[in-house]
């Protein structure tokens, strides 16, 4: 019971919190907004100019305070606030005997109170009372102070009960606003130095984190204490609702003086209030296009971007059963992506029509990106399940409907653009976006057919991954063919159409990224696959009676050699297949991590060891007959998930696997990592016994 009242008390006060900050935004944002007419002369400008400045600066501040330092602000401010509206109250209350009845008169068309007399007397006074006491309560007053403080409140109500004469009543009241000033001035003085040590504690632990850590840490841990995607999404939504009953309200005024309001027997229904399909259409349009007319309102938008994005992400991870913590990164990259376009498109220093436009056209890329980023989630799943050889269908049906999904979303989206809009860089950009994205669906489930298959078949099949490698290859070819096309269509666009420097720096990002690092890492990938081919090629082959006399298994696989085993310059037996697949990740001997170096007198060497670690004559040692590339049909299966590699373990060929590799990691022949899902299943998809080997010595007679 304590737990749950102490995590609802952090609730509340996590929610106090962000909501305490949203007004710095509302004040930042009308500050940048407002256009003012500055006084005359250079004067009115200075003064102009530092006001923004110092109104900016104090904002800042108060955003960037502590928990504790901000509610305690707030505590002084709200006291201030209710000192003066307790001077005001007394003031037009005394110089004004019907400045009530004539406010209320006016807005609301009756008067609730009398002119005079005790009711308006009690009502003034209880009011006044209430504001005393919240001053001297929020300033933490002593008993005596206190009640002078509220006596000084209540002092100018006296004036109106005995009727004072109107000067004598307002002379009254100033005096009673001087006293209350004095002593709000007083009390916020002896807490000046709290307010000094405060900032400079700040300051001093900002300075210490940004020389420990650096200004990314700095900053991150800046963004997650003050909440500020909360913030700046409450600030966002607030601000779009009160537009929105401001423009209903409007449309509804205008809608009575019209008298559309009313039926045709003259009395007003429930349906004359209701707005139609046009009206809506508007109001909508209206609010859209002012929820993106700032840099501050472009990132509340974004912040509302990325709540529905990371839903979105885990409510598809949780249809796929994935538990991937990079997938759940949606959430992050939508929001980044939509902002990122925002500047590029200078979005919202547009014309709001044409910002309309531009939003909408900045809303279908942020879509293909996110089907992108979906597809990237649900293949790693396909690759799994299929690789596994898990035969139930309730398990492979979400990963399948996802991806059907995915190949027509796309489809429909570019028919319905086609359809309602001419050809140019923005829909051609859009059109390569869908295209490839139906591209990389159909790699992902040809691949995962190759691997079904091969989970039904009884047969090794050697070929699978070769087969694996063409399709990956060849969508890898397109897609870095769809990079070039991109970019010149960014150059196109930069040179002819919108140029901006953050469109040059997002046209080198993507020409590093999507152009020079993908053909950098597919060539160093072929080159690793032909390098290993050559090495398997080279190595000597056992089969027939030499086979049978070394009675050992695989050590990669645990399956027996039933056909024929690799034998390495170390002496240690290999299935060709398998060694030919670790040989694409490392360039060492699984056994020992000596370097699988083929040379022409290697097979006058002496052997010391073979799998089991026991001594193998020199006179056994096999020739070396003519090497063949696949076994025959009727071999033993391996582990087919070992069969598909390190080239089904990401969303491309080996590259995830190869090209991640340093040079100096390749040379580094203590540096092995065993990958479970490459080498940790069996044919029928049951886990077999996994032992890490150490050194040379570790045997598995069992």
């Amino acid at each position: 019971m304590a737990s749950t009242q102490a995590r609802i008390g952090q609730q509340a006060q996590a929610v106090l919190d962000v909501a305490l900050r949203v007004p710095c935004i509302f004040i930042i944002d009308a500050i940048f907004n407002s256009y003012s007419e500055p006084g005359p002369g250079w004067a009115g400008t200075v003064g102009d100019g530092v006001l923004r400045v110092v109104g900016v600066l104090v904002s800042s501040v108060v955003l960037l305070l502590s928990q504790k330092a901000l509610f305690k602000f707030y505590t002084l401010f709200l006291a201030v606030v209710l000192g003066a509206a307790a001077v005001l109250v007394n003031y037009h209350a005394t110089s004004h005997m019907d400045f009530y009845s004539a406010y209320y008169k006016a807005a609301l068309g009756f008067r609730p109170l009398p002119r005079n007399g005790p009711t308006l007397w009690l009502g003034l006074a209880a009011v006044q009372l209430a504001f005393g006491v919240g001053y001297v309560f929020l300033l933490g007053l002593q008993s005596s102070l206190a009640a002078l403080v509220v006596l000084d409140i209540m002092v100018p109500m006296w004036g109106l009960v005995i009727e004072l004469p109107q000067d004598a009543r307002r002379a009254v009241a100033v005096f009673s606003g001087a006293g209350l000033a004095l002593n709000t001035a007083a009390c916020l003085a002896v807490r000046l130095k709290w307010f000094y040590y405060s900032c400079r504690y700040v300051y001093l632990l900002v300075r210490h984190m940004y020389r420990m850590y650096g200004l990314q840490l700095l900053l991150k841990d800046t963004w997650k204490r003050i909440r500020f995607p909360d913030v700046l999404r409450v600030f966002w939504l607030t601000r779009i609702a009160a537009q929105a009953i401001i423009l209903v309200y409007v449309v509804q005024a205008v809608r009575r003086e019209s008298g559309d309001a009313t039926g045709a027997d003259g009395s007003s229904g429930s349906q004359g209030y209701l707005l139609s399909w046009d009206v809506l259409c508007d109001v909508t349009s209206n609010l859209i296009i002012s929820g993106c007319d700032s840099t501050l309102t472009v990132l509340g938008m974004s912040a509302v971007i990325s709540s529905a994005a990371h839903y979105l992400g885990l409510s598809i991870l949780t249809f796929i059963g994935s538990t991937e913590e990079e997938d759940k990164r949606l959430g992050f990259v939508a929001p980044v992506l939509f902002f990122i376009l925002a500047l590029q498109t200078g979005l919202s220093s547009l014309d709001p029509e044409e910002r309309l436009v531009r939003l909408s056209r900045n809303m279908c890329l942020l879509l293909t990106a996110i089907l992108h980023f979906i597809q990237g989630m649900t293949d790693p799943v396909l690759m799994s399940l299929s690789a596994s050889h898990v035969s139930s269908f309730r398990r492979h049906f979400p990963v399948l409907l996802v991806s059907a999904a995915l190949f027509v979303l796309p489809v429909v989206l570019s028919h319905a653009l086609w359809h309602h809009y001419a050809l140019n860089t923005w829909l051609f950009a859009v059109t390569a976006f869908c295209v490839e994205l139906c591209l990389k669906v159909l790699v992902s489930l040809t691949v995962y057919g190759l691997f079904m298959a091969d989970g039904f078949s009884n047969v090794l099949w050697e070929k699978l991954d070769d087969y694996v490698y063409y399709v990956r290859s060849a969508g890898n070819v397109i897609e870095f063919l769809f990079g070039v096309v991109m970019f010149g269509n960014g150059a196109y666009t930069m040179m002819f159409e919108s140029g901006s420097k953050i469109r040059a720096c997002m046209m080198c990002l993507h020409a590093y990224f999507n152009i020079y690092l993908q053909a950098r890492n597919g060539w160093k990938t072929f080159i690793n696959r032909r390098t290993a081919v050559k090495k398997i090629n080279s190595l000597p082959e056992l089969r027939g009676e030499q086979l049978r006399r070394i009675e050992d298994v695989c050590a990669i696989c645990y399956q027996d050699f039933a056909a024929s085993a690799r034998i390495t310059p170390c002496h240690h037996y290999f299935h060709a297949l398998c060694l030919r697949k670790w040989l694409y990740i490392q360039d060492t001997c699984p056994m020992c991590h000596q370097r699988v170096n083929v040379d022409d007198d290697g097979q006058d060497r002496d052997a010391f060891s073979n799998n089991n670690g026991d001594y193998a004559p020199p006179q056994e040692a096999p020739a070396a007959p003519p090497a063949e590339e696949n076994p025959p049909a009727d071999a033993q299966p391996v582990n087919r998930a070992a069969a598909a590699g390190a080239l089904a373990a990401g969303g491309r060929p080996v590259l995830a696997a190869a090209a991640g590799l340093d040079h100096e990691l390749l040379e580094d022949n203590d540096s092995i990592e065993y990958d479970d899902d490459d080498w940790g299943v069996q044919n029928a998809g049951t886990p077999v016994e996994e032992e890490y080997l150490n050194d040379d010595t570790d045997s598995t007679d069992d």
